[in-house]
């Protein structure tokens, strides 16, 4: 292992100590979890924050320059992009050293903030940013006249999405209490007048905005979990009233793309129930018009598409596997090319605005390869990688794709990595991933510390269980509404499939879930607690009937057709009640749990996650005098993170949660004094 690796994850190992099983406030600095680190030099770190930077490049061994991804964004001669708190344009082929700074955060008293989306209008005369923090998921929109003297010209609070139609005229959608229902039109210049424009009334529905490639038209998207609508806005016309493609039908999505005076639909109409490309002219859009041009084939999951002048580019996971498929928009023919093998998560980069080139960028990545840079040149069909890579830390690391049989016979993607060669690999720890709802794949992006636990022996394994979207849309209708014990059944069938074929054994054995895979992880807990022995949940639904019980809060509404209504339908009620894991807690010995939590989170009550841990204490606490002989009482540390939002459960972790958790499972597992375990 990299010395400074190893360096730090020893620290790791030994950082559990210094705090306790319940921290319900702490310092928004966490300064006194410097002392958790008595091997670092704490005298040479001038601010927690240069101690942060510090363990960054521990963990990688490598300079990372960001531990959170700075947007980018490409637009005309100029790439527009985030870095150290200030938004700046470089020109292509200039180095960075010409970059002209647009705005900076500080100025505008913006601290701890950071941009998640740009949007430059056609003309290049303004700039509209979305400024965010941990603390809040609502962002704020800054709109910057460009020129010569680049200024702030308007600040407009709580927007979610936002597009320019024209230079001076943007749409944008306002979040409240997490919906979105209206979207505004604004014009800027010398007589600022706004108006809204679209309302949605029907709380299940989440409306956004996007514009086409060829920004012919900005699109209007309202959709539940299973349905949506779409009204198109000309930006040619922007004053004209929004335009319906196509009237919502229950269980029918479809989203917009143009070319040459023709819409092209990805929609799930129509068998087999999986995303299918479709194209009508602009002036008869309605679904009767819609001809086929592709279908994807069962089971095969759409990761993001791109239209160019002559083709479409899909993005798929069929099998587990990645791949680039080049449809012709002239004579429908397909081209199909697997990507490399150790891929498993694919992110765009940003595209040149022109829909007429003919080349696609794009990274690939792994939970333990850090993100490489690839060309895809459509008229060659050939794929380059754009640069040399630095080779990852880890160059003994085995992936392999498995699939595991649950009860019901249905075959389930696994997919593992591991140190070759490993020595008595029953002994390992094994480290399980699962998430398993919303048709969401589970995060496969690289991770830092991913590195570090393979090469000090660690087992990952990554559980693509019904629920999720690694499959397809079929795959995600498999595992919820009535469905969901599917994912729960997934997921323990995957578990003993691991441990039958060597790799490691329950008592080395962790789970990790966040979010709504906390269901499936607390279930787990509860039905079968002796296949694991530690557990690590972010931000978990523990509580999932008397959260969707109560009409009261933001998304009960919007979540009715993932989990069902309980309030209207007994079958429902009984069904939830079935597994939520808040319900089913009883006496038993059950693993130790670290849960985090964050003190402004509106998707998941902190109240939910408050009478989870005193039941389950309780019941711990009652069956203290009747454990398994040899198994100690298991911890349940509740670790509540002021300020922070959920949003910081899916966000890069910051280095103290990953030392946290890492710290917890050495302890729990018995490795925190046992040296390497390689």
């Amino acid at each position: 292992m990299h010395q400074k690796a190893k360096f730090f994850l020893q620290t790791l190992k030994f950082s559990i100590a210094c705090f306790g099983k319940c921290t319900q406030k702490q310092p928004r600095d966490h300064r006194h979890l410097i002392d958790c680190c008595p091997w670092i030099n704490v005298r040479k770190c001038h601010s927690f924050k240069s101690l942060q930077n510090k363990c960054k490049k521990l963990m990688s061994g490598r300079n990372i320059t960001s531990w959170r991804f700075s947007y980018a964004i490409r637009f005309g001669d100029f790439i527009y992009y985030e870095e150290d708190g200030c938004i700046l344009r470089v020109k292509l082929g200039d180095g960075i050293n010409n970059c002209e700074v647009l705005l900076r955060l500080e100025e505008l008293s913006l601290y701890n903030a950071f941009v998640e989306r740009i949007r430059i209008s056609p003309g290049e005369e303004y700039m509209a940013a979305s400024i965010k923090t941990s603390d809040s998921e609502e962002s704020m929109c800054v709109i910057v006249k460009l020129g010569k003297c680049p200024k702030v010209e308007d600040f407009i609070p709580n927007v979610f999405s936002f597009e320019w139609a024209q230079d001076g005229i943007l749409l944008y959608t306002c979040q409240k209490n997490l919906r979105c229902c209206d979207v505004f039109r604004t014009s800027f210049g010398n007589k600022k007048y706004t108006e809204c424009i679209y309302t949605e009334q029907d709380p299940r529905f989440f409306v956004d905005l996007h514009c086409t490639r060829d920004k012919s038209f900005l699109t209007i998207n309202s959709n539940s979990k299973t349905t949506s609508e779409v009204w198109l806005v000309d930006c040619h016309q922007p004053w004209d009233p929004p335009v319906l493609v196509q009237k919502r039908s229950p269980g029918v999505m479809y989203h917009i793309e143009h070319r040459n005076r023709e819409l092209y639909i990805l929609t799930n109409d129509g068998e087999p129930a999986e995303y299918k490309l479709m194209k009508t002219s602009v002036n008869s859009c309605s679904m009767k018009n819609w001809r086929l041009i592709y279908a994807l084939k069962r089971k095969t999951k759409l990761i993001d598409m791109v239209m160019f002048k002559d083709h479409c580019v899909m993005f798929l996971k069929y099998c587990n596997q990645l791949y680039l498929n080049t449809i012709s928009l002239n004579d429908h023919s397909v081209q199909s090319l697997k990507l490399p093998t150790w891929a498993c998560a694919c992110q765009l980069d940003p595209q040149p605005q022109d829909s007429g080139s003919d080349a696609c960028s794009f990274q690939l990545s792994s939970p333990v390869h850090p993100p490489r840079r690839f060309l895809y040149m459509l008229g060659k069909g050939s794929l380059y990688e754009q640069a040399e890579q630095e080779e990852p830390i880890v160059t003994d690391c085995h992936m392999a794709r498995l699939e595991a049989k649950s009860k019901d016979g249905t075959l389930v993607p696994v997919t593992i990595f591991y140190k070759r060669n490993s020595e008595i690999i029953q002994k390992k720890p094994l480290l399980i991933h699962v998430y398993g709802a919303y048709g969401i794949d589970l995060n496969m992006n690289f991770k830092a510390e991913n590195q570090m636990l393979i090469e000090d022996g660690w087992i990952l394994a990554y559980c693509h269980v019904r629920g999720g979207g690694e499959l397809g849309l079929s795959w995600h209708a498999s595992g919820c509404l009535n469905n969901k014990l599917n994912g729960l059944a997934d997921l323990e069938a995957c578990i003993k499939f691991l441990h039958n074929l060597g790799f490691s054994e329950p008592a080395s054995t962790a789970l990790t879930a966040y979010s709504a895979g906390g269901v499936l992880a607390g279930a787990l807990c509860n039905t079968n607690p002796r296949l694991i022995r530690a557990v690590v949940l972010q931000a978990p639904f523990l509580d999932i009937l008397t959260t969707m019980l109560d009409i009261q809060l933001p998304l009960t509404s919007e979540e009715l057709e993932e989990w069902g209504d309980p309030s209207s339908d007994d079958k429902y009620m009984d069904y939830i009640k079935s597994y939520c894991p808040y319900q089913n807690i009883r006496p038993q010995t059950y693993p130790s749990i670290i849960i985090t939590a964050y003190e402004n989170d509106q998707r998941v009550p902190l109240k939910g996650i408050l009478k989870y841990t005193q039941r389950l204490r309780r019941v711990i606490m009652d069956q203290k005098h009747n454990r398994d002989h040899g198994r100690k009482i298991p911890k349940i540390i509740l670790d509540v993170q002021t300020g922070g939002s959920h949003a910081a459960a899916f966000w890069e972790d910051s280095i103290i949660e990953v030392a946290k958790h890492l710290a917890f499972l050495y302890k729990e597992l018995g490795l925190d004094d046992t040296g390497p375990l390689n």
